[in-house]
């Protein structure tokens, strides 16, 4: 089993086919934000690095993400693959990925971009919808998945809630922050070989089948 990096932009469904990949191939699914949040809450030189870059609003530097990740991929479940969300975001990143890659005498694996409509993106994160009791999510402008009565949960029939920054105004910033910053990391993965375009405008099942199959193939 090779390991597998998602290049996705927001709301594109990585974090589901993450969960799908890991059970399937028993691998683990490694988010560079649960590492920092784990980070934090320890005692050593590093916590307190990143809670300084926190507080003071920064994104927490290469050096402390390398390293935890560092860390992480010494450990024994990630022998066999493991599924890395959240790095790398830019090209600078790939390329100390690769350092660190070759430090570990692991190999690169599988890049895969979850490609999808701007529009259907941003009807996911517009239209979103969600429970504050029993934590289930709806969205108003997707008839698969619309609430049975307007504004309420059909498990709890209470109000539902939609997030502060789920808005359009916040998609575009976020969607052109993927586009500046990721945009020539496919490349970069292209010119390498090693990315594989999914058509992530279907529903999950169906993606979850491609990337089985690109999986399969490179073995």
């Amino acid at each position: 089993m090779k390991s597998i990096i998602f290049i996705a932009p927001p709301a594109a469904g990585k974090g589901t086919q993450s969960k799908l990949i890991s059970k399937k191939y028993n691998i683990p699914h490694i988010s560079i934000g649960d590492l920092l949040r784990y980070s934090i809450n320890s005692e050593d030189e590093s916590s307190k690095k990143i809670n300084e870059y926190m507080e003071k609003g920064l994104l927490v530097s290469d050096d402390i993400i390398l390293n935890l990740l560092k860390n992480r991929l010494k450990q024994q479940d990630c022998i066999s693959g493991y599924i890395l969300d959240g790095f790398p975001r830019n090209v600078n990143q790939a390329k100390e990925y690769d350092k660190l890659l070759e430090k570990l005498d692991k190999d690169l694996g599988l890049v895969i971009l979850l490609d999808i409509d701007k529009e259907i993106l941003k009807n996911r994160i517009v239209g979103r919808l969600s429970c504050n009791k029993c934590g289930s999510v709806y969205n108003e402008l997707i008839k698969e998945t619309k609430p049975k009565n307007v504004g309420l949960c059909d498990k709890c029939n209470l109000k539902l809630s939609k997030r502060i920054d789920d808005n359009e105004e916040t998609f575009e910033m976020r969607y052109n922050t993927y586009l500046k910053e990721t945009e020539p990391l496919i490349n970069y993965y292209d010119d390498k070989g090693c990315l594989y375009r999914v058509n992530a405008n279907i529903n999950a099942d169906l993606i979850f089948k491609e990337i089985q199959s690109i999986i399969g193939s490179s073995i």
